[in-house]
Order: C-alpha cells, then structure tokens, then sequence
C-alpha cells in the first residue's frame, strides 16, 4: 500500500473522530477545504459517498463505516508492523475505550485489571461504566460487554457464558414485610426498578410450569444495577439481579434469595468488538486475556 493511500486513511479516521473537516485539518495539519478535497478524492476513486455532509456536523454513511472499521484495522496492522522490526512486537500499545455495565464491570471486570495492566503495561484503557446500551460507533468504543439478548448488528460477538437471575431482599426488610411465597404475593411488595428506556415494569418468572412476564410495581427506579443492589441491601424492597452481582451479599447475609423456584431465567453474556476479520493487535490483546477469565468467573457462578 502506498504512503498516500495510509496518508488518506489516518486523515479519514480523524475526519470521522472529529465530525468536522476543520477539527480533523487541525489535528493533521491541513486547511478545512485541503481536508474535504482529499475525502472527496477518495469517494470519487471508489464511487462511493463515504460521509454525509450536513451544516451541523459530519455522519458516515454505511460504507463509511466500513472505510473506518477496515482503515482502522489496516492502519494498526501497519503500526504492529513497525512495532516488530524495533523488538516491540510482544508489547502492544495503544488506547483501548471499553463500555461495560456498572454491576459486570464492578464484580466481573474490575478485579480483573490488575493483572491485565501488569501483562501489557503499555496498552492505556478509558473505562465507561454505564447500564444505558450505547452505540458503539457513536461511543467510539473498541469492545463492550452486554448481558442479554444481541440486536442484530455488524459487530463480532464473542459468548462468554451465562448468568442466573435472583430475587432477593434483605433479611431487615423480609422481616417487616413478609417473605413472600407464591408470585401473586409479589403484588403487595415494593419491587424496585429500573428508569431507563428499554427497561420494562415487568419480572419473568416461573408459574404452573412455564415462564409468564409479571408486572411488578414499586416506588424507587434506579439507571443501574449496582444502585439497585444498594436500595435493596438498604432494605427499600426487592430486587432482581443476576448472580454475579449478589453472591458476596448472600454468602455474608446480606441479601437473601426469595422464590428461588420460580426463578427460570437465564441470560447470556457477550464481548462485542468492532472489526471483520481481525481486530488491531491491543484489542485483539485484551479479548484474548479477558475471555477466559470472564468465562471462569461466570461458570464459577453457576457452580
């Protein structure tokens, strides 16, 4: 590949970074109109329009998305290619932007890094925490962890296992308001919640043999599970929360599990990256150390 053609590219990458030619221009050294005729070149040479002009900001198209997920990629293939003729092949470096949810990242994640940073020092994370389900284009996020059923997408998905759901509360509040003993005896119990978008009033549960959605109802909503976790050790009501989250509040009494019998449902865990056929060399790093760690802390779980 010529030095024009990666010279493109990493003008490309800023352009799509920045959503402006003017912000990208100042980044690589080039007048706004210098920048949006080299993009413009490149859309002509492959008859394609990569970027979506607009007054306000910049968007890429379809195929620009894909110009980006494989510049990106060939670009860090170069870099890793320069990095092994110095000697610095077995050290990837670079910056890594993670999105993960609060409870995963907490119990799952977190205890994971020191060891992480300790194998590749030199690899840099910027860690978002958050239960709202992001864009990862939009995030600019390399990998991120979901729990639950995939949307279907372009991403590359890696299955890391599976995690159980409990019901729990704690013994202060069972204490008060009753444990309760069948689903219907959820009606007169305050089941706490979750304020965001996709998030429904309703918990799937176990009844006469098949799994019903029950609408609960109760007076405290949260925008993560980890605050949740805390409104109910609180004893503000019941919770329902996957496994990895609890289990160090049920082993020290905490929480305590409450209609374990009707609790059937399970959802999956994935590591989600962008890219086609191989991911750049620090994220390709990180999946490899993350994936079977995660996979023995959620079969770990299970046990």
């Amino acid at each position: 590949m010529s030095d024009q053609r990666a010279w493109e590219m990493r003008v490309f990458l800023q352009v799509a970074k920045t959503g402006s030619f003017s912000g990208a221009g100042r980044v690589v050294n080039m007048t706004p109109s210098s920048t949006a005729k080299l993009i413009s070149r490149i859309e002509n040479r492959m008859g394609v329009r990569l970027i979506e002009r607009s007054t306000r900001r910049l968007r890429l198209t379809a195929e620009g998305e894909l110009y980006c997920e494989r510049a990106e990629a060939i670009l860090g293939d170069l870099d890793s290619l320069d990095a092994e003729i110095v000697g610095d092949a077995r050290a990837p470096t670079g910056l890594i932007r993670v999105n993960v949810s609060v409870p995963f990242g907490r119990h799952c994640l977190l205890p994971l890094l020191p060891a992480f940073t300790r194998a590749y020092p030199a690899i840099r994370l910027d860690l978002t925490m958050t239960d709202d389900v992001v864009d990862l284009y939009a995030a600019e996020a390399d990998v991120a962890f979901r729990i639950g059923k995939l949307a279907d997408s372009s991403l590359l998905a890696i299955h890391l296992g599976d995690v159980r759901r409990h019901l729990v509360g704690a013994p202060a509040y069972l204490a008060e308001r009753g444990v309760p003993h069948t689903i219907a005896d959820l009606e007169h119990h305050n089941c706490l919640g979750f304020n965001f978008r996709r998030a429904a009033a309703v918990w799937p549960l176990q009844s006469g043999g098949r799994l019903v959605d029950r609408e609960v109802h109760g007076s405290i909503t949260a925008n993560n599970g980890e605050t949740v976790r805390h409104l109910a050790i609180l004893g503000l009501g019941l919770a329902r929360l996957a496994e990895f989250h609890v289990r160090a509040d049920l082993a020290a009494g905490r929480l305590r599990t409450v209609l374990a019998d009707a609790m059937a449902d399970s959802e999956t865990v994935h590591a989600l990256y962008i890219g086609r056929r191989r991911a750049p060399r620090r994220v390709q790093a990180f999946l490899d150390f993350m994936t079977p760690r995660l996979r023995d802390v959620l079969r770990e779980e299970r046990g």
